[in-house]
């Protein structure tokens, strides 16, 4: 499902069902994107379901744009497909997605070279590839599964405070202070992005990986910040027992809004029938 360039007040939609794995479990998602008290809407989602050397793949994305909407919008554009084109796609996926996220990077900053405004994107995105579940995580988008009811967080935000990151910009020559909040050089309040051609190497677009069974998940939620700066990881609890994954996005959206969110907020909801 493609998203639209902008999609206005509040824009939701969902997907029928997929066999997947090899215990017929099947999934549905559905997604929701308000551009919130925002002038402009910078987020950008994906949701695709493929055919990878004879495998089906489903892709899951979330893209919270800063600086303005480019870099989000080349990686809707651009990531699934160059992932789907590696060719150890299927064989070596945590290695493939290290590198296409590398390479997409280095492709997204050559063609804004030009640009007056340095642009940036986070990306929390799932791979769904038979009873695997692969998050990769860059920037402060985050993603969280229900297991037996409870909020499992299957990406950890990368914040300059975070004394890992920290320590990574501090030993490439940049600094974190505090600016309001901490931000890297004094500019970017997340550690990891792509795209920020000015902040690199400090910035960098190398994902964190997490292998998941899908045995035992009922549902994921893939959010921008938008939802996690009011709602934590109890969005898991908001949710539990609607059957309708749009239902459960616009819901999520819905709630953030009430509690003051003052971001734009993209979610994306991906509920699995395990019986």
């Amino acid at each position: 499902m493609n998203q639209k360039s902008d999609p206005g007040p509040l824009f939701s939609g969902g997907g029928i069902s997929f066999l997947i794995g090899s215990r017929n479990g099947r999934f549905s998602y559905g997604y929701s994107a308000f551009k919130g008290k925002r002038a402009s809407m910078e987020d950008f989602y994906e949701t695709r379901i493929a055919e990878v050397d004879g495998q089906m793949v489903a892709f899951f994305g979330v893209f919270d744009g800063h600086g303005g909407p480019r870099a989000a919008e080349y990686l809707r554009i651009h990531l699934f497909k160059n992932l789907s084109n590696h060719p150890d796609f299927i064989k070596d996926t945590k290695s493939a997605i290290v590198e296409v996220f590398r390479q997409t990077d280095t492709a997204y900053i050559d063609e804004e070279k030009g640009q007056q405004k340095d642009a940036g994107s986070t990306a929390s995105t799932v791979l769904l590839l038979g009873d695997r579940l692969f998050v990769a995580n860059v920037g402060d988008s985050r993603v969280v599964a229900s297991r037996s009811g409870s909020a499992i967080p299957l990406s950890i935000d990368h914040k300059p405070d975070r004394s890992d990151e920290r320590q990574r910009i501090e030993n490439a020559g940049g600094f974190v202070i505090w600016a309001g909040t901490w931000r890297v050089g004094g500019v970017l309040a997340v550690s990891r992005a792509f795209g920020d051609k000015l902040l690199k190497p400090y910035v960098v677009a190398e994902p964190e990986i997490q292998e998941e069974d899908i045995k035992g998940v009922e549902f994921l939620i893939i959010a921008s910040d938008g939802l996690w700066n009011v709602v934590s990881n109890e969005a898991v609890d908001i949710v539990q027992g609607i059957s309708d994954a749009e239902t459960s996005a616009r819901k999520l959206i819905e709630e953030a809004y009430s509690r003051g969110s003052n971001d734009n907020i993209t979610c994306i909801v991906v509920q699995f029938d395990n019986s």
